[in-house]
């Protein structure tokens, strides 16, 4: 016994009440189209189909064609997917995930497209209808190398450390904290960049006698994408603070408050050697402890 066909479509109604209409109420084409205002091509189309195929030929037909030579490959697809359900990442970083680890290049927006065909171009509900600010949290975790605040901090020309242009010289403190052990490691470089930042989180990771899960920084410019993808190139997550809140890296705020406090405002007017400026640094760092 055949099973039996699926009821019609809203279109396929129609259109075999337009042939019937024909043969049943006017007898002339040209009239039954001018009623309900369609062409006689469109007609014939769906006339010869009706009599090769019957009422089955009338359904609605995919306007996709066969072949997509251009379609994007099914695996990519897939770690679209992948990377938006588990790390809810938005187009422009799928993207880049996927040139840097997968030698996969997509557009921004060929990622947005297949996000939207497949009802994902929104967040997941725990994350939509959340208030932005309420999003984010401070929290203490009680496991060493769960998550490692580094920010930067400028220092002051120091009287008497004369530049190469005659002015003073600036110097840039970067430091990062353990969440849970408040473990500090610093260092002080010349310039702020990514390059810097690079350098400095491979001596932070050198320095700290655990394993690092994540790292924390603000929007600066010196932790974008050079020092991001570093960072998940070593296996740790990298995260980012919401922009203009830094009390969410409240412990490496602190310390560099203290550090004006105690140490720097007391260099003011005094002349030190360049060499010297600085010693103290290996000094804190090995204890690495703050208040």
């Amino acid at each position: 016994m055949s099973n039996p066909s699926p009821p019609l479509d809203r279109e396929a109604k129609r259109r075999l009440a337009i042939i019937r209409h024909v043969e049943e109420v006017t007898g002339n084409v040209a009239l039954t189209c001018r009623y309900y205002g369609i062409s006689r091509q469109a007609y014939y189309i769906w006339y010869r189909r009706y009599l090769a195929e019957g009422v089955d030929g009338l359904r609605t037909r995919s306007r996709a064609p066969k072949t997509s030579p251009n379609a994007t490959h099914v695996e990519v697809v897939e770690k679209i997917i992948y990377l938006r359900k588990n790390y809810h990442f938005g187009p422009e970083k799928i993207a880049m995930y996927l040139k840097r680890y997968h030698d996969i290049t997509i557009s921004r927006s060929g990622v947005w497209r297949i996000l939207k065909r497949l009802d994902m171009s929104r967040l997941p509900a725990s994350q939509r209808y959340k208030r932005h600010d309420k999003r984010w949290k401070r929290y203490e975790k009680q496991l060493p190398g769960h998550r490692v605040q580094i920010d930067v901090k400028f220092i002051e020309p120091i009287a008497g450390t004369a530049g190469r242009r005659g002015g003073r010289n600036k110097y840039y403190q970067f430091t990062a904290i353990d969440d849970c052990t408040r473990l500090r490691v610093l260092r002080i470089y010349p310039q702020v960049n990514q390059k810097t930042a690079i350098q400095f989180v491979d001596y932070v990771l050198q320095r700290l006698p655990f394993q690092v899960e994540v790292i924390q920084t603000d929007n600066g410019a010196e932790f974008q994408s050079a020092f991001h993808w570093h960072v998940l190139d070593k296996g740790i997550n990298h995260v980012y603070i919401k922009p203009r809140t830094p009390r969410l890296n409240g412990k490496v705020e602190r310390s560099h408050r203290i550090d004006a406090e105690e140490f720097y405002q007391l260099l003011d007017g005094v002349v030190i050697d360049d060499a010297e400026v600085f010693t103290w640094q290996h000094h804190i760092a090995r204890h690495q402890l703050v208040a």
